[in-house]
């Protein structure tokens, strides 16, 4: 029987839609927007304006959240104004980590993640907002010292979210430190391993994680039914082939001991809708998508009535597309680790529940 807190039951269900499927939209990113709306407009990154930065983020979301369950916004640019268009019935979770990891080891090329100066867990709560969500890289070959403070880091904001009774979405990305960088077949190579090896460590009790936000475990540029260019139209040399890929999302599941759910990595559509395909045969509870649903509308900056009819048309139906994938997801609830939503226990009909839930905290 899971033993689920209120808090975070009440806000797991204000993640996902009536069915228990996560679609959720991210729009949480920063300095790579706002070096790309510059480069949009012929500018310099920092001629992109605070104002620019966050009317932009805000026409994504009030454009987009009515497809959502749940979005995703970054304190800096997006809560305060988020808050105010996100629909009713549409959940809204907040980034906690910078928006640029530390360089650590040799060369810089380890990756070290750091907290929003000045935000934390108890303003998220206090806000109103439904989870906290943490971004690490995690790349299982770093130093035994970045190594632990990706874990501990996991670790504060996890027992920062038990305290404070509210969902924590941990986020894994790997990156490359041997290879040259991660579009060549030896980190395709490296890929699947690494993002199993991270799911399964940050599946373990001690962080806390509610719900994991994990890659896809392959490149699909790289196989072999699509390293022709399928996709950018580069070709590639193939790593390993479509049945091997299901292979590896199956392994994927396995070592996910959480509900979890898929990313884009930015890729464009049509590949990010495979990768949600593939995911959801394996057991992904849905999506926690952003640049694949939205990026498009970039180019069209800074007119802004340019950038509203991209979201209304294109836009909403790459989400369109999406949820109907999603729509074959697995329950977070039908994760093993809940085990269905029969098995998840609250002492609500204890006569001292409110008293043992209160004394509870920490």
């Amino acid at each position: 029987m899971a033993a689920i807190s209120a808090g975070k039951l009440t806000n797991l269900m204000r993640l996902a839609d009536a069915a228990g499927r996560f679609k959720m939209l991210a729009v949480d990113l920063r300095d790579p927007l706002r070096e790309a709306l510059g480069k949009a407009a012929g500018r310099a990154a920092n001629q992109v304006t605070y104002e620019e930065m966050a009317a932009t983020k805000t026409l994504i979301t009030k454009v987009l959240s009515p497809y959502a369950s749940a979005i995703l916004a970054d304190p800096i640019f997006g809560v305060p104004r988020a808050i105010k268009v996100v629909p009713a019935g549409v959940g809204l979770l907040a980034a906690t980590e910078a928006a640029v990891p530390d360089r650590a080891g040799p060369g810089g090329k380890e990756r070290r993640a750091r907290l929003v100066d000045g935000w934390s867990v108890a303003q998220i709560k206090r806000a109103g907002l439904n989870a906290a969500k943490l971004l690490i890289h995690y790349n299982p070959d770093a130093s035994a010292e970045t190594l632990a403070h990706q874990q501990r880091l996991a670790r504060r904001v996890g027992e920062e979210c038990a305290r404070e009774d509210l969902p924590f979405l941990l986020e894994l990305m790997t990156y490359p430190i041997a290879e040259s960088s991660a579009d060549t077949p030896e980190f395709a190579r490296r890929r699947p391993e690494h993002t199993i090896a991270s799911a399964r460590e940050f599946s373990r009790d001690e962080y806390r994680v509610d719900i994991l936000k994990l890659e896809f475990p392959a490149d699909l540029k790289y196989a072999r039914e699509y390293s022709a260019g399928a996709f950018d139209g580069r070709q590639r040399p193939a790593v390993y082939d479509r049945a091997e890929v299901g292979d590896v999302v199956r392994r994927l599941d396995e070592a996910a001991g959480r509900p979890w759910v898929i990313l884009s990595a930015g890729v464009d559509i049509d590949e990010f809708l495979l990768t949600l395909e593939m995911a959801v045969a394996a057991g992904a509870s849905g999506f926690l998508c952003g640049r694949a649903i939205w990026k498009n509308v970039i180019p069209r900056f800074p007119d802004r009535e340019r950038m509203r009819d991209f979201l209304q048309q294109e836009g909403a139906d790459n989400f369109r597309r999406a949820n109907a994938v999603a729509d074959r997801a697995r329950p977070w609830f039908n994760h093993p680790w809940v085990g269905g939503w029969e098995q998840i226990h609250l002492p609500e009909g204890e006569e001292s529940w409110f008293r043992d839930y209160g004394a509870a905290r920490g």
